[in-house]
């Protein structure tokens, strides 16, 4: 297993595609002067030394070779001992709400960090538990498969936004199947399906999912996150989200619904405010479940992975240094392709 003890370094990738729009502008503008000075076939026939693509293929290689060497600061480091460690634990799947109504505001700093903050919180808590995440809109995916690795965990969430999911709507039922199917096979474990919403289930079958859930000894557990008198949707720039008839749409927390799921699911609903009162009562309900001893494959051991990546860098770096960009005058007479004349 592959991962960055500095991943914050990795925010420097982020050059690499800012250079290659100033290359292509540079480019652009390139072109248009020598085009002031006459026909581009005339031109390319006046300065034969001149290479049409050498200096685009020395500005991926250093462009390439300045990745690795950003991906080296990050410290990458692979797992190289693996242990095997039977824990006393319970496995939760997380199912968060991420449509666009999560973006309302009405939960400082937004409902969908203030989940972000909650889960973040809640896995801090974890010893010897397994966690899964999955998130939902109109549709629903395995964002993360479940795990004890709690950095792998922490780094998906903070990944997590409305545009994983093109399909907006709100299907409460279909995250909890596919939380349902996304646990261990592991027997006398306590299970639990931990859903983050706002409780506007557009798609139904969230009731009978609960059911389904809680037949398999699963309890879910409904955070209800908002103001049920509702807060608009923001879109940037100042602007909400607005209907078909252009009025703004204040999307509000339906408390109702998130307690008879939580009813149907054998859980508990909790609802989710500015202060730390949800994190605490969630912490204190997971412990009532039942732990069962789980099998956890562990990196015990990482090595440093930076001196490939150094060398990487360095080949790449002399092949840019070997690259003319211009034609080598002592190849100008080789023509390996051309056919010979009779």
């Amino acid at each position: 297993m592959l991962r960055f003890e500095d991943p914050i370094y990795l925010w420097l990738l982020l050059v690499i595609p800012l250079m290659a729009m100033i290359r292509f502008v540079a480019w652009r503008q390139r072109k248009a002067k020598l085009r002031k000075f006459g026909e581009p076939e005339l031109l390319r026939q006046l300065m034969p030394d001149v290479s049409k693509y050498r200096p685009s293929v020395k500005f991926w290689i250093a462009n390439s070779a300045l990745c690795v060497l950003i991906l080296m600061l990050a410290r990458p480091q692979m797992g190289t001992k693996i242990s095997h460690e039977k824990r006393n634990g319970i496995e939760a799947i997380i199912c968060m709400d991420i449509s666009n109504s999560m973006l309302a505001q009405d939960v400082a700093p937004s409902r969908l960090d203030k989940c972000k903050m909650l889960v973040e919180d809640m896995v801090d808590h974890f010893t010897n538990d397994k966690i899964g995440l999955v998130v939902f809109a109109g549709d629903a995916f395995v964002q993360l498969p479940i795990t004890s690795d709690y950095v792998s965990a922490k780094m998906f969430l903070q990944n997590i936004d409305p545009s994983l999911i093109q399909t907006q709507g709100t299907n409460i039922g279909e995250a909890i199947n596919v939380a349902m199917r996304s646990f261990t096979q592991q027997d006398k474990v306590g299970r639990a399906i931990i859903v983050i919403t706002d409780g506007e289930d557009h798609e139904g079958g969230a009731l009978a999912a609960a059911a389904a859930a809680k037949k398999k000894g699963i309890n879910v557990f409904i955070l209800g996150v908002g103001n049920p008198k509702g807060a608009p949707i923001p879109l940037g720039e100042g602007n909400y989200m607005k209907d078909a008839s252009g009025q703004t749409v204040m999307s509000a927390l339906n408390e109702q619904m998130c307690k008879q799921i939580a009813q149907a699911g054998s859980g508990v609903y909790i609802h989710v405010d500015n202060t730390s009162d949800a994190q605490e009562e969630l912490n204190d309900q997971l412990t009532k479940l039942q732990k069962g001893e789980t099998d956890s494959v562990i990196y015990s051991q990482y090595d440093e992975q930076f001196q490939a990546f150094a060398i990487l860098a360095i080949i790449l770096l002399i092949i840019e240094t070997c690259i003319l960009e211009v034609k080598n005058p002592r190849l100008r007479s080789l023509k390996l392709f051309n056919k010979k004349q009779r």
